[in-house]
């Protein structure tokens, strides 16, 4: 079962000063209070991950991909945006 990653970086660090918590934990909220106030922020949504591996490889890959797909699969709305995106892209190309 895939497990919710948050991931924090220092700003202006081009996402390479980075730390990440497991949400499932059951100190998490304490913890990310903690990197807040180091002055991490929140980076991109939460990504989905089998483990903290994946979940770092997804976050340097800056898993837009991921994110597509997770919309694609669960937002009818979504679907149809890109749906039509790629047909208005498509038109205007060929």
């Amino acid at each position: 079962m895939a497990t919710k990653y948050q991931f924090f970086t220092i700003p202006n660090s081009d996402r390479k000063k980075y730390t990440f918590l497991d949400m499932a934990s059951e100190t998490f909220l304490i913890e990310k209070a903690g990197l807040l106030e180091q002055g991490f922020e929140i980076e991109d949504d939460v990504i989905l991950a089998e483990s903290a591996e994946e979940a770092v490889e997804k976050y340097k890959s800056n898993f837009i991909y991921v994110m597509e797909d997770y919309n694609a699969s669960t937002n009818v709305f979504y679907t149809l945006y890109m749906t039509f995106k790629s047909l208005f892209t498509s038109n205007k190309n060929g």
